[in-house]
């Protein structure tokens, strides 16, 4: 497993390094919040995005004086892989060994499902930054997330497909190997049956699969408008590009979950994924200062845009650290309590969470499309 060290501030890596009572010193002066993130394998690009948001907020906190009166925030990020049982054990080294107050993460609500009873056991905050799945807050009492939930986003992409594109007939395709998949289809079909649309199929595949042709000829006999898809990026992509390449017209819009939101998608299927609508509470264009300068200041450090996810993970460094202060320590119990009371406007809007420790707010969604490989605001 690697093991990402990211402390921001004056204080240099070597110090901490140099003796015990550097160690101790160091210890003193900051305060360490741990990270679980897909860094490496299939899935990385959530988690490298999700590690810039959160560098960048905290490089700014750090700046800004930091927490408690001045000490720093030092933050350990562990590499999941995208591994249940890594991102567990990597759970327990930051909780038993690191004694971090507060997890951010981990990256996706498969891991989330099993890292969350780990921390809520021993009564350590974990924030999710991008699990969207149902259940996840169900976990436990210390069991945050800033990401929207599937149910809040996918409704509004749905009706915005069946108002703007007359969209009456579709067919359904999910991951039916991961929790996140098959959350986010279920929100589909809730969605997609409340407003009426006519269900022609539903077709499965695996994760990893790399041939969906079957799934997709089915698909193009039987006349659908769109076709909704819940999946993480690389077999969205995949999909897409063998629906057209076996003739499904662009006229047949792809509509995708959460999974789908991540600028990877332009990058592997290119003009194939045209036209696909994805909702989000956040896009890079979005008017203000505050925004402006995040992206700009994202794209200086990291040599690319944000997405996204990156967005999510700043303000909730932000979040964490104003609930430390609140708390007026590094204590999980005094945190937990702390974040109940959030009110912060950052990036992604106003925010705060609700008893059941959700985002408050969907008002913020909109809806997006993707046109030469990159996402715009559907006008």
């Amino acid at each position: 497993m690697s093991r990402l060290l990211s402390t921001v501030g004056a204080i240099a890596i070597g110090s901490l390094l140099a003796a015990p009572a550097a160690t101790t010193a160091w210890a003193q002066e900051t305060v360490t919040v741990g990270a679980i993130e897909i860094l490496s394998g299939p899935s990385a690009a959530y988690g490298t995005a999700i590690k810039g948001g959160l560098e960048l907020a905290l490089d700014e906190i750090n700046a800004a004086g930091g927490v408690l009166g001045g000490k720093k925030i030092a933050l350990i990020i562990e590499d999941s892989a995208g591994n249940k049982d890594q991102a567990v054990n990597a759970a327990r080294k930051l909780v038993g060994r690191d004694k971090v107050p507060v997890v951010i993460g981990p990256t996706l609500s498969n891991e989330m499902f099993a890292v969350g009873p780990v921390t809520n056991e021993r009564k350590v905050v974990t924030v999710g930054t991008s699990t969207t799945a149902k259940g996840i807050t169900e976990i436990g009492p210390f069991i945050f997330r800033t990401s929207l939930p599937e149910s809040d986003v996918v409704p509004v992409t749905l009706k915005t497909a069946k108002d703007k594109f007359g969209v009456k007939k579709i067919a359904m395709m999910y991951a039916n190997d991961d929790a996140f998949s098959k959350s986010g289809f279920d929100s589909m079909k809730a969605a997609a049956e409340q407003l009426g649309f006519e269900i022609a199929t539903i077709e499965t595949f695996g994760s990893k699969d790399s041939d969906f042709s079957a799934q997709l000829t089915k698909i193009k006999g039987l006349n659908v408008d769109a076709i909704t898809i819940s999946a993480l990026v690389e077999p969205i992509s995949g999909v897409v590009l063998q629906a057209r390449q076996l003739g499904i017209p662009a006229s047949v819009r792809f509509i995708g979950g959460n999974g789908a939101n991540s600028p990877k998608l332009g990058e592997i299927a290119g003009g194939a994924a045209d036209g696909l609508l994805v909702g989000s509470p956040w896009f890079i264009a979005k008017k203000g200062e505050t925004n402006e300068k995040f992206v700009a200041d994202y794209k200086k450090r990291n040599g690319k845009d944000p997405d996204q996810f990156a967005a999510q993970a700043y303000d909730t460094m932000y979040i964490v650290a104003k609930a430390i202060d609140t708390a007026g320590a590094a204590d999980s119990d005094k945190i937990r309590e702390a974040l109940y009371k959030t009110d912060f406007n950052g990036v992604m809007g106003p925010f705060s969470f609700t008893q059941g420790r959700d985002p408050a707010s969907n008002e913020g969604v909109v809806v997006l499309a993707m046109k030469n490989g990159r996402f715009e605001i559907l006008e």
